[in-house]
């Protein structure tokens, strides 16, 4: 069995936001739609949202510089959530292939999906609090990008 029909039977054991999404008929290609408003899309919007305002938090506080950062329960979650988070954005992906829209939501998804575990893992390997804020931020940039993205009003193909 392929890894993404192994990730996509997982995601729609797990969440039935999945199954709903995917159950939405094709897109008309004749007219951009927003896909904000799709179960799975809110999700993840809402999701990111929140692990991005988390970062921040993170970031004010100075939570990174602290020696016991990454053994910490909210670490802990947050890795996890993350995870969860990076398979929902290919099972975007995957879905909007499946439409067959030819947009750059659907790879930018892709990107973010595989983008998310880097950032976390760069977060982690930081070996000095300094380079831990930089890997911190640019971690909150990819979650913000993730709502940003889906939230942006759709633009006709070129």
């Amino acid at each position: 069995m392929s890894c993404g029909v192994a990730l996509a039977v997982s995601l729609l054991l797990s969440d039935p936001n999945v199954a709903i999404a995917a159950a939405q008929p094709p897109v008309a290609p004749s007219a951009p739609v927003s896909v904000a408003s799709e179960p799975l899309f809110a999700d993840i919007v809402a999701r990111s949202g929140g692990l991005h305002g988390e970062v921040q938090a993170w970031l004010a506080a100075g939570a990174g510089d602290q020696a016991d950062f990454f053994a910490s329960p909210a670490f802990s979650r947050f890795k996890t959530q993350a995870s969860e988070l990076a398979a929902l954005d290919m099972q975007g992906h995957l879905i909007l292939k499946e439409r067959g829209t030819d947009n750059d939501l659907k790879c930018i998804l892709r990107g973010i999906s595989e983008d998310i575990p880097v950032k976390v893992a760069a977060v982690e390997a930081a070996p000095n609090p300094a380079e831990r804020r930089v890997a911190l931020d640019e971690l909150a940039y990819l979650l913000n990008d993730n709502v940003e993205v889906i939230t942006a009003p759709p633009q006709p193909e070129a």
